[in-house]
């Protein structure tokens, strides 16, 4: 490893956009799993990214207004098909979000067909270039971050299941395009994942295990010249395995019942 090769100027707009993923995208994660929805944030970026694909398909510009507005309204729209077909099949819904993210991942690969840099696009937009992040475009996250926030801190338990999912949307279309579906889907789900089993303090906690992972998937991919993205996904995992195993109920020996079982029980 060159600990040496580590470049400030470089790293330190990546781990702001970390965090500010992390920020908003873990309280919405934990909600994921409370509705058992997992997949969904897999399957609105995939939309929203086909949407930013379509968008340069039509000949926008990559970093223009009318590309965020497709992404943001291919997001919606596959947001209000989820939330209606929740209201109707809700014993499917999850096989469901599955078919609409394959019809979003195959619609991708359609639309780069004809592109000689397609491969090239379709890595970004599942793997992200987080290293590359506009500090300019930061801000503008920033502050879209700032106002989910406030609303799902604020409302969440007035603003309904349509208004999950377009919070939820707007969210993953700001971050798919910033860090990428594979960190996206890791971010939402395996720090309120490994947090799970926790009673108090559990936001904070996902909270600094999503910041640690970044941190450490940035530092050990820049020192070791490793893909950024699925470094960070290796290490969010890492991380929250160790985190999840270390707070496990101690077990102790039952001469009784001659089993291991955990002190909460016995």
């Amino acid at each position: 490893m060159n600990f040496n090769a580590l470049d400030l100027s470089i790293l330190w707009p990546a781990l702001v956009a970390g965090l500010l993923v992390t920020a908003t995208h873990v309280p919405l994660g934990a909600q994921v799993l409370a509705r058992g929805i997992v997949f969904i944030d897999l399957a609105i970026a995939q939309v929203a990214g086909c949407g930013v694909l379509l968008a340069d398909h039509i000949g926008f510009e990559p970093e223009g207004f009318a590309v965020q507005a497709a992404a943001l309204i291919a997001a919606l729209g596959g947001a209000v098909l989820l939330t209606w077909t929740e209201r109707v099949w809700p014993e499917v819904q999850e096989a469901v979000i599955g078919v609409v993210f394959v019809l979003a991942a195959t619609g991708s690969v359609l639309l780069l067909a004809s592109n000689v840099h397609g491969s090239e696009h379709l890595r970004d937009l599942l793997v992200g270039q987080i290293l590359w992040v506009n500090a300019r475009w930061l801000i503008w996250t920033a502050v879209i971050y700032a106002g989910i926030l406030v609303l799902w801190f604020a409302a969440r338990q007035r603003i309904g299941r349509i208004g999950f999912y377009v919070l939820f949307a707007l969210a993953v279309t700001v971050s798919v395009q910033l860090v990428g579906v594979y960190l996206v889907f890791a971010t939402l789900i395996v720090p309120p994942l490994a947090t799970r089993r926790m009673v108090r303090g559990r936001l904070v906690a996902s909270w600094g295990l999503g910041l640690a992972g970044y941190v450490a998937g940035l530092l050990l991919s820049t020192a070791a010249d490793l893909p950024t993205g699925p470094t960070i996904v290796w290490s969010l995992i890492v991380l929250a395995s160790a985190w999840y195993a270390a707070s496990a109920p101690p077990r102790r020996f039952s001469a009784a019942s001659g089993s291991v079982a955990s002190r909460d029980r016995t």
